[in-house]
């Protein structure tokens, strides 16, 4: 299941998240994020909830390896998030995306 480290950086990479935004959201510096994804620094109770946070997955998976979160959960969640706006364009990109692939395929 692989340690802590490992899957914070797992995490951060299915979610696309460049090492500068975690920092960001952490409210640290990028170097401790670094730091943190190679097993070099630990990782304290508020910031291992942030992750939970940033990651929407419970700390429970965080720390057990148990990320049972899929892709269209994580993106269900965060779209409830945005205004009616963001959700349309996001609508509006989704079918961009389609006709694209259907010009493809």
């Amino acid at each position: 299941m692989g340690e802590l480290f490992e899957r914070i950086k797992d995490a951060r990479t299915e979610l696309h998240l460049s090492q500068e935004y975690v920092a960001k959201y952490m409210e640290l510096n990028r170097t401790a994020i670094v730091e943190i994804e190679a097993g070099k620094r630990k990782v304290s109770a508020e910031e291992l909830g942030k992750f939970s946070q940033l990651f929407k997955i419970s700390v429970e998976q965080l720390l057990n390896g148990k990320m049972t979160a899929m892709p269209e959960t994580i993106f269900a969640r965060n779209f409830g998030e945005l205004d009616e706006n963001d959700q349309q364009e996001i609508l509006n990109l989704i079918e961009f995306k389609k006709m694209l692939k259907e010009k493809r395929g």
